[in-house]
């Protein structure tokens, strides 16, 4: 792997380029080149990495017989370029015209290291990690500690320095020192279990509340919904009397709150 590391350097080809034209992460790269021999390899990377170098094994052989020359640095520039196009082109492509080039380059790597994780590094916690990323993903915007905690994970594993704030600065301080002070405690066992039963289950109780409230509202507006296209004598909302039943729902709501309020009134005289 030694001869193959010079190589690449040689050839002026650097990890993330030589990742995105295997369809890998940059990391992964790395635990490649790490390896004892092209043999441990995925068949599939090992056969894209002759095809790049114009070699028919990865043996020290076919490796030393390679002559670096202007003619050969193009024809390897044109393989990775053409091959490049081919991954972002084919199965895993997205219309990324709207965004700029940063921004079309961390989707990439998002969607490398996901299907990477669901082909090379498979196991039975992958599918639930991802999942449970959708889903925070999906309330990022209502729940802003949620990228105060992304910042914190970010600091601690290395990616970025520890007083770099891109956000709410006072709030991001808050929680990442409230989150250190909490994983203190987990890690040096200061936290046990029996201990913590009682939180637990005022925390089953909150979210359990949180769902029934939710649910609840869904109700009312639902048969606020059926009140609405009632009284209007539609039997759906379509794109035609959308706004008008949109409207009446409103309406209807205005008309419970005087009701109540009313009501209060009468009870106190």
């Amino acid at each position: 792997m030694k001869n193959l590391n010079e190589l690449l350097q040689e050839l002026g080809i650097s990890k993330v380029k030589l990742a995105k034209y295997l369809g890998v992460s940059r990391q992964m790269i790395y635990n490649y080149l790490e390896l004892e021999n092209l043999n441990k390899w995925p068949k599939e990377k090992k056969i894209l990495l002759f095809k790049l170098l114009d070699i028919e094994d990865g043996s020290e052989e076919s490796l030393n017989k390679i002559k670096v020359t202007a003619e050969y640095l193009e024809d390897i520039e044109s393989r990775l370029n053409q091959n490049i196009k081919s991954n972002i082109g084919g199965d895993n492509y997205f219309d990324l015209k709207d965004l700029n080039k940063e921004e079309q380059t961390l989707v990439n790597d998002l969607i490398t290291i996901i299907k990477e994780k669901f082909t090379e590094e498979k196991n039975k916690d992958t599918y639930y990690e991802f999942l449970y990323l959708y889903h925070i993903l999906q309330s990022i915007d209502n729940i802003p500690e949620i990228k105060y905690i992304f910042a914190y994970l970010s600091k601690t594993t290395g990616f970025t320095e520890p007083m770099e704030f891109k956000f709410d600065e006072t709030a991001q301080f808050i929680l990442e020192s409230i989150i250190f002070t909490a994983m203190n405690l987990y890690d040096n066992g200061g936290a046990q279990k029996s201990k913590l039963i009682k939180a637990h289950e005022r925390f089953v109780i909150e979210i359990e509340n949180n769902k029934e409230e939710v649910l609840s509202r869904t109700q009312q507006l639902t048969t606020v919904k059926i009140q609405a296209l009632r009284e209007l004598g539609y039997s759906e909302i379509n794109t035609e009397n959308a706004q008008e039943v949109f409207n009446k729902m409103g309406e209807i709501q205005s008309r419970k709150v005087v009701m109540y309020d009313h009501k209060d009134k009468t009870s106190q005289q």
